[in-house]
This record gives C-alpha cells, sequence and structure tokens, in this order.
C-alpha cells in the first residue's frame, strides 16, 4: 500500500532550490516600480474580470476571440496604459517582461498552457479545476517543480472565507479534525443540506445542429487539442462546462471550491480515494448530465459523500464516532468553540501569492495540494462519464478499468502534445 509517508518523500524528492528574477527582488539598485510584479492574462471570459482585479501590473491579455479581446482592452484602458493584445497565447508567454501568467480558460487548455508558462520561466495562477484530467494534471505537477516554477489554484477557502453553508472559516474545521474531536475514521456529506449547490444546470445538449462560425471567434484555436467537432455556441464560452472534452459540469465547475478544503480538514494533502462509487444514470458520450450520488473511500475508512440530490437533510457535515459537525459550527460536542479555543491552530500557510513568488516559498494551494484535490474531483467526473463504480492506485495514478485510464491521458489533437 502506498502511504502517505512514502507519497510525501516521493514528491520532497522533486523538491529544488528556486530562482527568483531578481528585477522581481529588487536587486541591482532598481527603483521601487520594478519591484513590481508584471503579468499577462490569457483567456477574456467571464472569468477574467476576476483575475483583472487581482495583484500585478497588467501588461498582456489575450483570447482567440476578438470581441472579448477588445473588450477587455476598452475596459482597462489598455492603450494609455500600455497593455498589449494577443491573439495566440504563445505570443503572451514568450515575452520577457512579464512575471506571472494567469491561466484563465477552460479545462481542456490548463495543463498544455501551464506547462509552456513554466518552461518559459513563468510562474502561474490558474483557473480551477487545476486540470481536466488525472494525467494532465500529473504532468503539469511534474513540470511545475521540474522548471522551479511558483504555483498558485485560484480558489482560496482553506486559507481564508467563509467556507459556503458551514459559515465559518475552514480553520475551526481543520482545528476540529487535527485534534481529534470527532474521532476517526470521518465522514463528510457536501450537498445543498450542508450548504452546498452542485450547479445541475451545468449540463450540455445532446441534439446540437452545427452553426456558422462567427468572424469575431477562432474555434479552431479555442479547441486546441479538443477534438473537432462543429461548431454550436452552446459547446463554448459561457456553457462550455457541460461538455466532457472541455470539463465536467457542475462537479468540475465546483469540485475544487467545496473538495479541496475537505482534503485539507481530512489531512488528505497527498493522496486520493480508492475508489469512487456513482449513482446516475447513463452519460451521453458528448453532453455530460446529472448525478444522484458520488462516494469516495480513502485507504484509512474515510469517506466523502457529494449527495446530490440531497437525499440526507439531516446530514452532518462532518461526522465520526466522537461526534459531529452541522452547518454554523452546530455541534453535539459540549462547548465546541471554547474547547477550539485552547487547541493547537492549524500550521500558518502563505496566503499572499507575490509573496510566494518573491520569496519561492510554496503558496498555500500550490500545485501538489492541488494536483490531489483535483484528482478527486476527475475521479468523480470518470465514474459519471463512464457511469460506474471505480478502485484507483496512487502510485500508478491508474484505475482498474481500461476506458477510465484512457480518459486519464486522452490523445490530443494535432499538432498539440503534453
Amino acid at each position: 500500500m502506498y502511504t502517505r509517508r512514502q507519497s510525501l518523500k516521493a514528491l520532497a524528492a522533486l523538491a529544488t532550490i528556486q530562482i527568483v528574477p531578481s528585477r522581481v527582488l529588487g536587486l541591482n539598485g532598481q527603483t521601487a516600480p520594478s519591484n513590481e510584479i508584471t503579468k499577462g492574462i490569457i483567456g477574456c471570459g467571464a472569468i477574467a474580470g476576476a483575475h483583472l482585479s487581482m495583484p500585478g501590473r497588467l501588461l498582456a491579455l489575450c483570447d482567440v476571440d476578438s470581441k472579448h479581446l477588445a473588450n477587455r482592452m476598452e475596459e482597462t484602458d489598455a492603450e494609455e496604459k500600455g497593455i498589449t493584445g494577443h491573439h495566440d497565447f504563445r505570443e503572451l508567454i514568450a515575452r520577457d517582461d512579464i512575471d506571472v501568467v494567469h491561466v484563465a480558460t477552460p479545462p481542456h487548455w490548463h495543463a498544455l498552457m501551464t506547462i509552456a508558462a513554466v518552461k518559459a520561466g513563468k510562474d502561474v495562477w490558474c483557473e480551477k479545476p487545476y486540470s481536466r484530467t488525472i494525467g494532465e494534471g500529473a504532468a503539469m505537477m511534474r513540470e511545475i517543480q521540474q522548471q522551479e516554477r511558483i504555483f498558485r489554484l485560484n480558489t482560496w477557502f482553506r486559507f481564508r472565507s467563509g467556507f459556503y453553508g458551514m459559515r465559518t472559516p475552514v480553520s475551526y474545521l481543520k482545528k476540529a479534525t487535527m485534534n481529534d474531536l470527532l474521532g476517526w475514521p470521518l465522514k463528510v456529506t457536501v450537498s445543498k443540506s450542508t450548504g452546498f449547490d452542485w450547479k445541475f444546470e451545468w449540463v450540455g445538449l445532446t441534439d446540437l445542429t452545427e452553426k456558422p462560425i462567427p468572424d469575431h471567434f477562432d474555434y479552431n484555436k479555442w479547441l486546441g487539442p479538443a477534438p473537432m467537432k462543429p461548431y454550436h455556441p452552446h459547446r463554448t464560452h459561457a456553457t462550455f462546462r457541460g461538455y466532457w472534452d472541455y470539463d465536467g459540469g457542475g462537479l468540475a465547475d465546483m469540485g475544487q471550491h467545496y473538495l479541496d478544503p475537505v482534503q485539507y480538514i481530512l489531512d488528505k494533502d497527498n493522496e486520493a480515494p480508492v475508489s469512487v462509487e456513482i449513482d446516475a444514470d447513463p452519460q451521453h458520450h458528448d453532453a455530460v448530465g446529472t448525478w444522484r450520488r458520488i462516494e469516495f473511500t480513502y485507504a484509512d475508512g474515510c469517506k466523502v459523500i457529494l449527495d446530490g440530490e440531497n437525499r440526507d437533510k439531516d446530514a452532518s457535515f462532518i461526522e465520526g464516532p466522537k461526534g459531529h459537525i452541522r452547518p454554523r459550527l452546530e455541534s453535539n460536542i459540549e462547548n465546541l468553540r471554547e474547547k477550539l479555543a485552547a487547541l493547537p491552530d492549524p500550521p500558518e500557510q502563505i496566503t499572499d501569492f507575490h509573496h510566494s513568488v518573491r520569496t519561492r516559498e510554496k503558496f498555500a494551494l500550490n500545485e501538489v495540494n492541488a494536483f490531489w484535490s483535483g484528482t478527486l474531483v476527475n475521479m468523480g467526473v470518470t465514474a459519471h462519464r463512464l457511469n460506474r463504480n471505480l478502485k484507483f492506485d496512487s502510485t500508478t495514478m491508474e484505475f482498474d478499468d481500461p476506458e477510465a485510464n484512457a480518459y486519464n491521458n486522452p490523445e490530443f489533437r494535432a499538432p498539440w502534445k503534453l
């Protein structure tokens, strides 16, 4: 059995001394403006608005839809501020004046763009989900570490903000589990009753009729490594999540927001479940549908249950042999808040990405823990797509099912290669 200790040892072996450009550190007598970290954003759709507001001086924008690009260029006063626009992400990545590349694209591009960026010496701030498949995620993690780059995933609930319906920072929940207040093993239920909505509106259409490609949209470049399919607007932009080629519906959309903190709470940041069970109807080969229940089991008996139909309306978010925690920290443990206050806090995390860029210390949600929580999500997506239960081996990164493994490492459309 592959233990957590072995996993940590293997990942630690990949760590090396990291180097940051001297202009970012403010060496060689450079002035204050040179200390400002610069960024370029790939993808100018809806989520790009959030990346515009994130720290860093914006130097470049990129999109294959000229309307999206033009709108963001206007919004940012690009001409006045010297922000340039690109239609090919490789042009943006090749620039030597950009420190951080923000990948704000659909997930089928995350691996290729992240790997290209770190090979070009950039640090990366990437949208969730971490990757579209487990194989792509593993390739990202290897290359980020080989190139000695800093990475962060754009979800933050493990280290700040109220955690959806729980209405409390995740640190409270982590303190309870790390100090054994609930006993072991634990069961986590993620459902509407515990404060989470799986966004089942992110489903695809099964009756698409080919439409003309708009002149302002380079559909071939948007597809990139994904299979060529007849164009229909529902496949792209705001509704792409409903198609297996690009994403995995509401599970992939919200999965790391919901489940990355669960991995952290359960101390599973360096492992994946050993099995996943699915309760759903058979799925369409192209369009993502809905599911009723997904259950993950870890080697130590911990379980994570995604109750899509909200079957158990009295479920606790976390429960163990000694007690449980419901939304809003209601619990059958007497004086929970007082007990938590007297207990050790979780280890501190680096929650300022630019601090990580300057010091080369790992960000709180980096390529390692993002890979493992992304693997949890992708295990669920794969079981859902095949509509069958699966077992998973974290040493080989393979399922006990050849078809599932084929989805782990899909063939890319030429000329793209991972």
